[in-house]
């Protein structure tokens, strides 16, 4: 051998990763607050929580990816959104537990870096962290050609939290008669997608600069099949604070894969069932369309998707309709959509 193959030639362009360092600290840098000690660069990130208080603090950490929600985005080549979803999937999750959410870190896996669509992700991501409340402390972007086509990427994250010990929200003390609260999702979220795809994109045989039937008002121009795939994962960490400060919730619900009939039982004990009543809410068009193109039967539809609801908490029952008036002062779609009964599972009526 010459001796003169280099890593760039190998497919690893290390300079243009700097040059995606470089970009994404602007970005970066609006999610930083007191607790943050170190900026971009270092091989940790140092991070001084407000622990005052808190009588025994508790961490709570949450992980997950995006999955195959990030296909749509290659096919509509629209990366600055699907960042918020990564951070959406860790954040709900922390926020189950009562806890308030401090920082969060990425990891981008990719064929090639190309530095601007780098940058675009690490927007969203930075987007997500400021709607979830907390910092942007760090994250790895792996260039691996060979292991991922040019053009593709996975992302996942993790963020960590924290809760005082006497706060902690896991469901122990629910009990019958207790009611559920659901709060609206902002579509399919990022569960589902292969089912989504599958649907649309085969059975369908639409593409995602297809309009997106009954999709949109009629006041504005309908929303393409792929604008809607791609409509970034709510974050409740204002709505999870706003019932925090109202009552001690028994329980909290983030309806993600496995929709309903798997994510409820998580927090009921033993003997313990739900009734979910269908009619006070409606699901977002897309579910409908879903359901219709692909011949999927109603529990399908519950055991894979949000179908309309992304949260739901659980309290007791005299404290239900004070706090959903409360969430919708606060802007949140909101409604008791159930109560916990004797029995096990989730029925719909």
């Amino acid at each position: 051998m010459s001796g003169r193959l280099t890593y760039k030639e190998a497919g690893v362009d290390t300079k243009e990763g700097e040059r995606a360092v470089g970009l994404m600290k602007e970005h970066v840098r609006r999610t930083f607050d007191a607790g943050v000690l170190t900026g971009l660069g270092g091989f940790g990130s140092l991070y001084q929580p407000d622990l005052s208080g808190m009588s025994a603090p508790v961490f709570v950490a949450g992980t997950d990816g995006v999955g195959t929600k990030l296909m749509v985005a290659f096919l509509m080549d629209k990366h600055d959104t699907i960042g918020q979803d990564c951070v959406a999937m860790c954040v709900n999750d922390v926020l189950c537990q009562g806890a308030k959410p401090l920082f969060f870190l990425d990891y981008i896996a990719t064929g090639r870096v190309a530095a601007e669509k780098i940058a675009q992700i690490v927007k969203g991501v930075a987007d997500g962290c400021v709607l979830g409340e907390c910092a942007l402390v760090g994250g790895e972007t792996a260039e691996m050609p060979g292991l991922y086509e040019e053009n593709e990427y996975d992302l996942a994250g993790f963020c960590v939290g924290v809760v005082d010990k006497d706060r902690i929200v896991d469901g122990h003390d629910v009990e019958e008669g207790d009611r559920i609260i659901g709060i609206a999702s902002s579509g399919l979220h990022s569960n589902g997608y292969s089912l989504a795809r599958k649907v649309l994109f085969e059975i369908g045989g639409l593409a995602v600069t297809d309009a997106m039937l009954n999709v949109g008002a009629a006041s504005c121009r309908p929303q393409t099949v792929g604008e809607v795939l791609l409509t970034p994962t709510r974050i409740y960490t204002k709505a999870v604070r706003a019932i925090l400060g109202r009552t001690q919730p028994k329980a909290f619900v983030h309806i993600t894969g496995g929709g309903f009939f798997e994510n409820i039982p998580r927090v009921m004990p033993h003997g313990l069932g739900v009734r979910i009543e269908k009619s006070a809410w409606t699901p977002p068009p897309v579910f409908g369309a879903i359901a219709e193109i692909g011949g999927i039967d109603e529990k399908e539809m519950f055991s894979t998707f949000n179908m309309g609801i992304g949260l739901m908490a659980v309290v007791d029952a005299a404290a239900a309709e004070p706090v959903v008036e409360m969430l919708r002062a606060e802007g949140e779609d909101a409604a008791v959509i159930g109560e916990v009964a004797l029995g096990s599972g989730v029925t719909l009526w």
